[in-house]
């Protein structure tokens, strides 16, 4: 059975073939600048790469050319061999706490949360109706990067604001990158051949989260309302004074549009070091006598650390530590200074283990108190797998 996981943007749509239930990528890829000229798609098939020049004025279109990849490179035969189509969305606010399939009351809800998710939830929108356009048989679903969070408890989502807030305007702590935190608790499991574990998943890229997960459901999470909050990321400021905000705009006559600018765009390791939002440049500005770059991450491991002891004391201990994402997979250098700083809980850091970039593997030594593992994430084999589930009870 053929799934496909897409991630539509405004002007872009990402996209997996899973042969299910083998969970074999048969093609991936991406097309770019959909209907803004100069469009092209790559595709990844075979181990292989291509680039192609194409007019892509909507994302019907783009869907239409995936299709007929998929025909011309005989991974299908017909369209009825594409039993489903799982969409990602980053906001479903306290509506789902599961993968839906997208009805038309699904899709309205989904609207109805775009003010909590502008750029995202309605280009998502967009690639639904496309994909329904052009794959009408297949069963499309939505997965919520929101859904695994919905486990908190209110001490744990709710604010120290108005409560009149929650009720009328729905600010409370919804979180992020869930789908990922839920793949790899979920393989961290499978690891420790046991489910009822505490675990602590550490989701670090140029966006980041970390999520305290116990016997596989969310406790907390460390991002709020938005993605702005909690971790320093590459160019998001996270937990601060709320009153910074206001006192910086009276200042300066700041309009709101503008601070959201600056604090998700120009903040965090770019506006510390000055120099990149990439933990790349930062290590390489480290490495070239860069102060600012060395207080940036100096900054940056020091709120993770934060949140691994704070989510180590509110799951009254911890049975595993997992590194994913961009940096938390790749970064050799960063997940050894969190865990130096975490020596006082008896994590010892295996050397020549953690000497290595995007495999998975135990980078703690076998007497360390807590084990630590980068797991590689895999977000849209998430997406597949809950798809495939609802294919097979619909």
């Amino acid at each position: 059975m053929i799934i496909l996981a897409v991630n539509a943007g405004s002007s872009s749509l990402k996209f997996t073939g899973f042969e299910m239930p083998s969970e074999d990528v048969l093609i991936s890829g991406v097309f770019e600048r959909i209907g803004i000229g100069n469009s092209f798609y790559t595709i990844k098939l075979n181990g292989e790469k291509k680039k192609k020049e194409v007019d892509l004025p909507n994302h019907k279109v783009a869907f239409e050319i995936l299709i007929k990849e998929l025909i011309d490179n005989k991974i299908v035969e017909s369209l009825d061999e594409i039993k489903g189509v799982g969409h990602r969305i980053v906001q479903g606010g306290a509506y789902f706490d599961k993968t839906e399939i997208a009805t038309a009351e699904v899709i309205e809800k989904i609207d109805e949360l775009s003010s909590l998710a502008p750029l995202h939830n309605p280009a998502a929108i967009v690639g639904i109706k496309a994909a329904k356009e052009v794959m009408p048989k297949a069963l499309q679903t939505v997965v919520f990067d929101t859904a695994f969070h919905q486990t908190m408890k209110e001490t744990e989502y709710m604010y120290a604001v108005p409560y009149s807030w929650y009720k009328d305007y729905q600010v409370r702590k919804y979180g992020a990158h869930g789908t990922s935190h839920k793949y790899v608790s979920q393989r961290m499991n499978e690891i420790l051949g046991r489910y009822d574990t505490k675990l602590i998943t550490c989701h670090i890229g140029n966006g980041a989260s970390i999520s305290a997960v116990k016997n596989g459901k969310c406790v907390d999470t460390s991002m709020g309302l938005t993605p702005n909050a909690g971790l320093i990321m590459g160019s998001r400021c996270g937990d601060m004074d709320a009153t910074v905000v206001t006192y910086v705009m009276e200042k300066t006559g700041m309009s709101p549009k503008e601070m959201d600018t600056i604090l998700n765009k120009q903040s965090g390791l770019l506006g510390i070091s000055g120099v990149s939002s990439d933990s790349r440049d930062i290590e390489e500005g480290i490495n070239s006598g860069n102060e600012r770059c060395k207080l940036a991450q100096d900054m940056y491991v020091k709120r993770i650390v934060e949140y691994i002891s704070k989510y180590y004391v509110l799951l009254e201990g911890c049975d595993a530590i997992v590194f994913t994402a961009g940096v938390g997979e790749n970064s050799i250098m960063t997940r050894k200074q969190i865990l130096d700083k975490l020596g006082v809980l008896g994590i010892k850091v295996d050397e020549e283990a953690n000497n290595v970039r995007g495999i998975e593997r135990k980078i703690t030594t076998d007497d360390s108190k807590i084990p630590a593992y980068i797991i590689p994430t895999n977000e849209e084999l998430m997406i597949a797998k809950d798809t495939y589930s609802l294919v097979l009870q619909d």
